[in-house]
């Protein structure tokens, strides 16, 4: 087992279960990323309380983020370690079905954050204070690589309409909005380059926002920045319902 669990006893069958699930990812993630942390705790908390205790950077960072994007920033990271809430303590902060099954993907999108910020040197872990400022100015790419290899992004689409309703959301995605919207550029990439462009915007370092879109996307940041914009329009458009053929 690459994971062991730090938990109260009776979350015993949720610990397994997330550390079933984590292997899984585990070893999806070997097959796109040059290296994915092993020997790994993942300490599950009972309250939203002991997880900002246990892991303050979280916890500033939940408070320059929007409300929306808050909710699903329940996860963090250092060398050999995730933190995240438990199952019961997620299902508590769901806002509806979807909301919900992205809350129970957490562990996967913090053991994510871990695995890039092993590929990518301008990012954590280790938690130096260049780090950890990289971190927040670059939210947008630790975010967002997290939430799409997670699988989260299908899931955030009844949040990110709300969010829209709110106002319009910068380019990329600032520290307030990234906890939310920032996987949706990585999934605009993957349906336009593929996953292997979304690997390489991830692990590979670049000497700005501007120059890693660019690559990334093949195109002017002018043209990414419209295109990213009608990809969060359409993905917070509900589905036609589509009516059965009599």
């Amino acid at each position: 087992m690459s994971f062991t669990a730090r938990h109260e006893a009776s979350q015993a069958d949720d610990a397994i279960a997330v550390l079933e699930d984590l292997e899984q990812h585990r070893a999806h993630l070997e097959s796109l990323l040059p290296r994915v942390p092993a020997s790994v705790t993942v300490i599950l908390h009972d309250s939203p309380v002991q997880l900002l205790f246990a892991s303050p950077l979280l916890g500033v960072m939940r408070r320059l983020s929007s409300r929306a994007a808050r909710r699903y920033m329940v996860g963090s990271y250092r060398t050999g370690e995730v933190h995240v809430l438990s199952g019961p303590a997620l299902r508590d902060l769901a806002a509806g079905e979807d909301s919900e099954r992205a809350l129970l993907l957490s562990p996967r999108r913090a053991y994510t954050g871990l695995a890039i910020g092993t590929n990518n040197p301008l990012l954590p872990p280790p938690a130096r204070p260049g780090q950890l400022i990289r971190l927040m100015r670059a939210a947008w790419l630790a975010e967002g690589a997290a939430q799409h290899f997670s699988g989260q992004v299908a899931f955030l689409r009844p949040a990110i309409a709300m969010r829209l309703r709110g106002g319009r959301v910068r380019f990329p995605p600032g520290l307030r909005d990234a906890g939310l919207v920032a996987g949706t550029l990585f999934d605009l990439l993957h349906q336009e380059r593929g996953e292997r462009a979304c690997v390489r915007l991830a692990t590979h370092p670049a000497s700005s926002p501007r120059a890693a879109l660019e690559e990334a996307f093949g195109r002017p940041v002018a043209e990414v920045a419209t295109a990213w914009s009608e990809h969060l329009d359409r993905l917070a458009t509900p589905a036609p319902a589509v009516s059965p053929v009599v």
